[in-house]
């Protein structure tokens, strides 16, 4: 949601930098891709830690044993109102980078993060009432913001022939904070610790964290908020559209993130370190397989890997059914880590579809060359943040769902039945929007119903 400013910025000395052109060779080749590079590296530092913070109630709750009173629905409603705050701070993240600038704002959302760590750190006993837990896991859910912020804020950086890579690199960068935060956990139960040894470990990392973004970020000048291009995002049927397929792919792996291990010790009887030994598994592939996701939409098109993508999270979740019902541990373990790796692949060719939506829809409205390319980049920049917070409300519905499932049956097969029906959801709008052939010269999206040329997304 923020663009280049044309208007020269008066000096403000410090970290600030008053002239930035990305676009131009001779500057990016003599200083520019030294210095975004180095943001970015401290960036992904800071978003790391974010998304560990974000999730780290994932594994909190293993260590939550009888001696704390909570039931499992408690403990999956406790993951929700994480996953709830994380998704609604992403909005004013956005917008954060251009009131403070990139590198200020990534000093205090990093330093946030103290807040609900060093809370878990001083609450997390037996006898702590759920409702103290629940405001922890609430304060934990700001972690979830770093990611908007620094998306926005290296999107700044970068000329717009290396943004895949870099924003690519920041989004796996952040999104693996999430099985580390596991595999840390796991090193702790399996060293008999306790909660708060794990909250311990991060504390002074966050701490660093703030301070090497201190010692070596910039803030840019000329970026400033778009508010007009938000607007005009937000009253575009693709942004809702984006939105609604992003929560099958990013709201599943954030939801099966924080769902994982306690599904497992609760249907399956499994320990916490058992648990603990697999939980990490399926975010980690999801993470690095992000980027291939991408590349195959390069290559193939976003909409089409999206397409089979979904047909893909529908089989194994299938096969998840019928090993929860036939209460087969391996074959269960197996299909979750394949949905998994399957909702990393989705969320890198999902992402990959939004520049090239706007980008037809701007040759759709008979604009060319550059200035095609400038309304696709206002628009796709724009609908990112608000995409990207829709999104994560998935985990929100997934988390949910396995409460009341648990409730209702005593196992996540409820749940899971469930989400084989979105993803079929998610199939049929795929195709129906952006793949499917107009039979005539309308447009075969309902995104515009002016006498325009004929408009196609099969290639987005």
């Amino acid at each position: 949601m923020t663009a280049p400013s044309t208007a020269p910025a008066p000096s403000r000395g410090g970290r600030w930098i008053e002239h930035w052109d990305p676009e131009n060779e001779a500057f990016w080749n003599e200083t520019g891709e030294k210095v975004a590079r180095r943001n970015l590296l401290f960036s992904v530092l800071s978003e790391h830690i974010g998304f560990s913070i974000w999730t780290v109630w994932s594994v909190m709750v293993l260590f939550m044993g009888p001696e704390y009173g909570l039931t499992p629905a408690d403990k999956f409603f406790l993951v929700s109102m994480a996953t709830l705050v994380g998704a609604i701070v992403r909005i004013p993240y956005t917008f954060a980078v251009a009131i403070f600038g990139g590198r200020n704002w990534t000093i205090v959302s990093a330093s946030l993060l103290l807040i609900p760590t060093v809370a878990a750190f001083v609450v997390m006993e037996p006898g702590t009432s759920f409702n103290t837990f629940l405001v922890c896991a609430m304060l934990a859910g700001i972690g979830g913001g770093n990611f908007a912020s620094s998306m926005t804020n290296i999107n700044a950086f970068f000329p717009l022939r290396k943004k895949g890579w870099a924003l690519g690199l920041n989004a796996g960068g952040g999104n693996i904070g999430v099985p580390v935060v596991q595999l840390i956990g796991l090193a702790v139960i399996g060293a008999s610790g306790g909660p708060r040894v794990l909250l311990g470990i991060y504390i002074p990392f966050i701490v660093i964290a703030a301070v090497l973004a201190a010692i070596y970020m910039d803030n840019i000048s000329s970026v400033k908020n778009d508010t007009g291009a938000a607007k005009d995002a937000v009253k575009e049927a693709h942004t809702w559209i984006m939105s609604f397929l992003y929560i099958g792919t990013f709201g599943s792996f954030i939801g099966y993130s924080f769902a994982f291990g306690l599904v497992l010790q609760t249907q399956f009887g499994r320990t916490p370190l058992e648990s603990a030994y697999v939980t990490f598994i399926g975010p980690l592939l999801g993470s690095l397989i992000r980027p291939l996701g991408g590349a195959l939409a390069d290559k193939y098109g976003g909409a089409k890997i999206t397409l089979w993508n979904y047909v893909g999270m529908a089989g194994a979740t299938g096969v998840i059914v019928i090993a929860s019902m036939q209460k087969s541990l391996p074959l269960f373990t197996t299909a979750f880590i394949v949905l998994f790796v399957l909702t990393g692949l989705g969320n890198g060719s999902t992402f990959k579809m939004i520049p090239g939506i706007f980008q037809a829809k701007a040759l759709a409205k008979g604009l060319e060359g550059e200035e095609a390319a400038a309304y696709g980049r206002r628009l796709s920049g724009a609908s990112m943040g608000i995409i990207g917070a829709v999104g994560a409300l998935g985990g929100l519905g997934i988390n949910l769902a396995f409460r009341q499932s648990f409730l209702s049956v005593g196992s996540g097969t409820g749940a899971f039945v469930t989400f084989l029906a979105f993803y079929g959801l998610c199939f049929l709008v795929t195709w129906a929007v952006y793949l499917r052939r107009p039979a005539s010269n309308t447009s075969a999206t309902t995104a515009t119903t002016e006498a325009k040329p004929q408009l196609s997304y099969a290639e987005v």
